[in-house]
């Protein structure tokens, strides 16, 4: 999922804490192998219950979501091969086994 944030925020993310993102590009990576139509669907509502991480972050004012991708590989596999640099440690990333620091980079 390809992020816009459009002015550098500050944002609760549930018990993760509060953290900062800067203005610019994010790409998430996440695994909705089942109903990827309905979860991306659910992410793209601005009003939903906030579950995971992400939904915190795309709740926030001026963060949009302009592209997403669908893929066959595995979330980590895909997250290793992204560029960009950690935005969040560990934001997206509770279950990785794999030791990928985080499943949101930062692009610019």
């Amino acid at each position: 999922m390809l992020i816009e944030v459009a002015r550098p925020l500050r944002v609760r993310v549930g018990s993760f804490g509060e953290h900062r993102f800067a203005a610019g590009r994010y790409i998430y990576t996440g695994s909705a192998r089942r109903n990827f139509a309905a979860r991306v669907a659910r992410h793209l509502r601005k009003e939903k219950t906030l579950r995971w991480h992400i939904d915190y972050l795309l709740a926030a004012p001026g963060v949009r979501v302009v592209g997403v991708r669908r893929y066959g590989e595995d979330e980590c596999a895909i997250n290793r091969a992204t560029p960009g640099g950690v935005a969040v440690p560990g934001f997206g990333a509770s279950d990785c086994r794999v030791g990928c620091g985080s499943h949101l980079k930062y692009l610019d």
